[in-house]
């Protein structure tokens, strides 16, 4: 017995896959998926065919190699063609350009910025990404900023009636968490950045989407389905 328990102590430690659970927030409902580093968190979105455009379709990629998807959710917004909108870099190639300028939507709203997966996890102001230009091996810009440096961005309205279905991602601040939610009830801007901040404590959050917005969650028994997505995030896994 002693021996069996020596070999369990010096035997390799894997990283945990990523924990997905259910919370409640000022009466809202959310899904959120905590990704430590260490795991194989990667951005997808295209492959020998085209676009993935699906989990289904990361998934099977992944199969071939004899890996799985241990959790998934939409990264960032796309044009029609499913490109990505902004600055996109996928095992260390820039697929997409940094765009730094105001425009229209969500994504003009500055300050936007980019989720970096390195070798810990960052979401920086766009801007001040251009001026340091950070080592990421994975990279997706979208916007607005959610949170920034634990302040909200500047022009979320407490009071707003644009209510939709959101997602997004926070860092801990010492990059060694990422945490992705996605609200089940519709919520403002506001409220869904002060989920990250106030109930989550992280100092900084970045928006991925709203309506759209999908996550692939097994330990939830949970796979969105509905229109093709552009960039899409998520853990690799051993296949079972």
């Amino acid at each position: 017995m002693r021996l069996f328990a020596l070999a369990l102590l010096l035997a390799p430690v894997a990283v945990e896959a990523a924990e997905c659970r259910d919370t409640t927030f000022e009466g809202a409902s959310y899904s959120l998926c905590e990704v430590v580093a260490g795991e194989d968190l990667r951005l997808f979105h295209s492959g020998p065919d085209g676009a993935y455009g699906s989990f289904k379709n990361v998934d099977e990629a992944l199969g071939a190699e004899g890996k799985a998807l241990g959790f998934a959710m939409n990264a960032g917004m796309y044009h029609r063609d499913l490109a990505p909108v902004g600055l996109y870099v996928e095992d260390g190639v820039e697929v997409a350009p940094l765009i730094t300028s105001d425009g229209p939507g969500n994504f003009g709203l500055l300050p936007n910025g980019v989720f970096c997966i390195g070798d810990s996890f960052r979401v920086i102001e766009s801007r001040a990404f251009k001026k340091t230009r950070p080592d990421c091996r994975y990279a997706t810009q979208s916007g607005p900023m959610l949170v920034i440096d634990g302040k909200l961005h500047p022009k979320l309205l407490a009071d707003s009636d644009s209510l939709y279905v959101r997602n997004g991602v926070g860092v801990s601040a010492d990059g060694s968490r990422a945490v992705f939610a996605i609200s089940n009830d519709a919520v403002n801007f506001h409220s869904f950045a002060r989920f990250f901040r106030d109930e989550l404590g992280l100092k900084d959050a970045l928006y991925f989407d709203g309506n759209i917005s999908r996550l692939y969650a097994p330990a939830l028994a949970r796979h969105d389905g509905g229109f093709p997505m552009g960039p899409i995030v998520g853990t690799v896994v051993p296949k079972g």
